[in-house]
């Protein structure tokens, strides 16, 4: 198939490009290389079966596919938070544009949304069916509204238009490739690890998330866009940790020696974040396979690789 892959060039869309192309595909990159970078499709590059697109989703574009996976919208706070009108306007008139063409072209439409979703839930663990808990008019509101109106949009694309649509509520996802400066809670642990840097805790740490790598999720996203349920479905690791827990494997597995650093914690950060996975396991034969030690020492090799003589000076600073 011809498939189109907004944001291809960050971190989960590169995933998935590799995926699509080891299995045969014809495959588009969209990207503004907001957060994308293009080293992460580097090795595609030149392969008369990939083609590498600079666009901004906001902006309308015509192309032929037979799939979409809507991929682009910055993903962490620190960056969907540095420009709230633009992540907004990404989630909505982006998603409008990709829907638009998925209409004209009738191709298959993927919308990555999130847990966000689902706000500071007050049901725990989360259904697909529960309506969330979200601050309309917080700082986070950008990326938790930009989504909701996101899934409304390809909802009503598919009633109004027969759009045939995909949803994934993605949870908390790690792996090679995150960006050492994207605010999420494993890249940075792992920097000020690697750096020697002190771990930064919001709140008392016991706040909880589940952390589903990489590799698992791209699987439930293939599983999904090929499957026949419209609804939206969660993919993420139910396995439930605190963030304390995190930052005393991660402080184990890189530099026991470094401290740990307790800071306020951030305006509507989610007290309990865990995906009910029940309709993945029955729809898609989907669950995660990958143990958060495993996950996470791949993580950690990547990012040494990346950080190299930072990590290096530190280490003789130390």
């Amino acid at each position: 198939m011809r498939i189109l892959v907004t944001g291809g060039a960050g971190f989960l869309g590169s995933h998935l490009i590799d995926r699509l192309m080891v299995a045969g595909h014809d495959v588009i990159c969209l990207d503004n290389f907001y957060t994308g970078n293009k080293q992460n499709v580097l090795q595609w590059m030149g392969n008369p079966k990939f083609d590498l697109i600079r666009h901004d989703i906001t902006e309308p574009i015509r192309l032929e596919v037979d799939q979409i996976y809507h991929l682009a919208c910055p993903a962490s706070p620190v960056h969907y938070q540095y420009n709230p009108v633009k992540t907004i306007k990404t989630n909505v008139l982006g998603t409008m544009n990709m829907l638009g063409l998925a209409k004209r072209v009738k191709a298959r439409f993927f919308l990555a949304s999130t847990s966000e979703v689902y706000g500071d839930p007050e049901v725990h663990p989360q259904p697909e069916s529960y309506r969330g808990n979200v601050n309309t008019i917080g700082i986070r509101s950008c990326y938790d509204e930009g989504k909701r109106v996101a899934e409304t949009l390809a909802f009503d694309y598919h009633r109004q238009n027969e759009v045939d649509v995909r949803v994934v509520r993605i949870f908390n996802t790690y792996g090679p490739r995150m960006l050492e400066n994207d605010g999420r809670v494993v890249s940075n642990l792992i920097v000020q690890a690697l750096k020697g840097i002190p771990l930064t805790i919001y709140g008392d740490g016991s706040q909880t998330r589940s952390f589903c790598y990489a590799s698992d999720l791209i699987e439930g996203f293939i599983r999904l866009m090929n499957c026949d349920y419209v609804g939206p479905v969660n993919i993420g690791n139910p396995g439930e940790y605190t963030i304390l827990q995190l930052a005393k494997t991660i402080q184990d597995m890189v530099n026991p020696d470094v401290a740990l650093k307790f800071e306020p914690l951030p305006q509507d950060d989610p007290r309990r974040r865990k995906p009910d996975i029940t309709l993945a396991q029955e729809l898609l034969d989907w669950e995660p396979t990958v143990p958060l030690q495993e996950g996470l020492s791949r993580t950690i090799a990547d990012f040494r690789q990346r950080l190299g003589s930072e990590v290096v000076a530190s280490a003789v600073l130390r």
